[in-house]
């Protein structure tokens, strides 16, 4: 069963939805491994079209429902997917670009989602001329083909700013045996154990859609958070009974800002298994939460490229305090430094890694930049850290300047070359500087050309609808002139230097 606020629904309904829309698609013209994007907040129609569309061999593209039009449309461009499905309330922020040809299906934005973003009604309704998703589907026969399996297809940016297609071959049958291991590893997900999952995080990142669809598959009742909320996650714990989540270290901050008789309010005697990822978890926040809930607390580090390959429990996590865990089954991490040499134990170099569990990948299109990402069949993201002498990674640092806040991947480049665009700005730079809530928070320093005048505001004013609400950086400031290395490049790392240096010392 999958509960989203006040509504429900079963498995074999949803088994029916899923049929039909198979067929719907299959009418529509969908070929076997031709993706379908989806924009949509958790509810049954991302698992219906999720599953639909594997159902006949396609990938899903799930679309970060922050994005704007010219960011949503270059993804739809890119991926060649010729079909979107879309929650009715998001539709306005991207109608004008969505390129022309790709169909429109509609879902109807259900009131438990209206309510937590405070939506209007009239915003939630399928518009007029569009395509309901709910009468579409049932309008179709169910379909009688074979399930399939099929990775969906997530977008993740790169140093360049423009994102990649992050897209798997087929699974073998001794991958997808391995990888329903390494999942029960890492996501503590079993069949027949009578687990209750609680999504409360998005899921059109990989990881929490990747344990959502895991959960699904082995038939967990799943219960939709529509919005993350502190309090509003204890009660849920509490009424249904949950037992696994997947979380992020800023959830866990906000949970222990609550009021002690907050939280000491609540049954959570359910929980059994709680991991977390995306990004550092400072030590004294992990051993708070132990503390507080028990040893059910799990982390691992992975990213859309390499899968899970790293991962460990509470009690590792307390007798190696700041590690991010070692390689389990199916993982491989190597330290490598700038000579393309083997690190020592203790000795920071450049993480590569990969869970060889899951099928290797390229990026859409671009298979040339997948090439300059991998090492004998290991892949960098660009973090730096060690391994010690038991085989646990620390991370040190991050060889590029992706910054992320709240969980969440952000790329300067891409921020920057959206600013650049603005009259009046002659050179910018964005960085990241250590947030206590969202783990980091985005700086943007400007450089005007000369005799131009812009406010912070009439900045943010020209982001905001190029950007999603996210990437645009917290703090503005106007500099004379950037700081450069003698190559030319700015010198970013002075900049934050500088920024931190004017903060008062905790």
């Amino acid at each position: 069963m999958i509960v989203s606020g006040d509504r429900q629904i079963g498995f074999p309904e949803m088994q029916e939805r899923i049929a039909r829309a198979a067929s719907g698609f299959e009418a529509l013209g969908l070929q076997a491994g031709a993706p379908v994007a989806l924009m949509l907040r958790n509810d049954f129609a991302l698992f219906e079209a999720s599953s639909a569309a594997a159902r006949l061999g396609s990938p899903v593209v799930p679309i970060n429902w922050h994005l704007k039009a010219e960011e949503v449309g270059y993804i739809l461009a890119d991926s060649g997917a010729a079909i979107l499905v879309c929650h009715a309330d998001l539709l306005p922020q991207i109608a004008a670009g969505i390129p022309v040809g790709v169909k429109l299906l509609i879902v109807a934005t259900p009131p438990e989602i209206v309510t937590a973003f405070g939506l209007s009604p009239d915003a939630a309704r399928v518009p007029d001329g569009c395509e309901d998703w709910d009468h579409w589907r049932d309008s179709h026969a169910p379909s009688s083909k074979v399930p399939m399996r099929a990775a969906a297809m997530f977008y993740t940016s790169g140093t360049t700013g423009r994102p990649k297609g992050v897209r798997r071959d087929a699974m073998r049958p001794e991958q997808l045996a391995a990888s329903e291991r390494v999942g029960a590893i890492t996501y503590g997900i079993k069949p027949n154990e009578g687990q209750v999952i609680l999504m409360n995080g998005p899921m059109y990142h990989s990881a929490p859609n990747s344990f959502g669809m895991m959960a699904f598959r082995h038939g967990c009742d799943i219960v939709l958070e529509p919005r993350f909320d502190p309090e509003d996650l204890l009660q849920l714990i509490e009424r249904h009974r949950v037992t696994h989540m997947h979380m992020v270290p800023t959830m866990f901050v906000r949970l222990l800002r609550l009021p002690e008789e907050i939280r000491n309010r609540y049954d959570l005697s359910s929980l059994r298994f709680v991991v977390h990822g995306a990004a550092p978890c400072p030590v004294h926040v992990k051993q708070a939460m132990i503390a507080w809930w028990g040893p059910v607390i799990n982390e691992y580090l992975g990213s859309t490229e390499t899968g899970i390959p790293i991962w460990h429990n509470s009690q590792e996590a307390l007798a190696k305090p700041g590690t991010v865990g070692r390689a389990i089954e199916g993982g491989v991490v190597r330290i490598i430094d700038e000579d393309g040499q083997p690190c020592e134990a203790n000795v920071p170099g450049e993480i590569f890694m990969r869970q060889t569990a899951v099928a290797d990948f390229d990026y859409q299109g671009r298979s040339a930049e997948r090439a300059e990402a991998g090492r004998d069949g290991l892949v960098s993201v660009g973090d730096v850290g060690y391994l010690d002498e038991d085989g646990y990674l620390f991370l040190c640092d991050r060889k590029r300047d992706m910054v992320i806040s709240g969980g969440v991947n952000v790329y300067p480049a891409e921020i920057e070359g959206v600013l650049i665009g603005l009259d009046g700005v002659r050179d910018c730079a964005v960085f990241g500087v250590p947030d206590d809530e969202f783990g980091e928070r985005m700086v943007g320093c400007i450089q005007l050309q000369d005799g131009a005048a812009l406010s912070v505001e009439a900045v943010k004013e020209f982001l905001r609808p190029r950007l999603a609400n996210f990437k645009i950086p917290k703090e503005i400031s106007f500099v004379a002139e950037l700081p450069r290395e003698d190559s030319g490049k700015i010198f970013k790392r002075k900049l934050r230097d500088e920024y931190l240096s004017r903060l008062p010392h905790k």
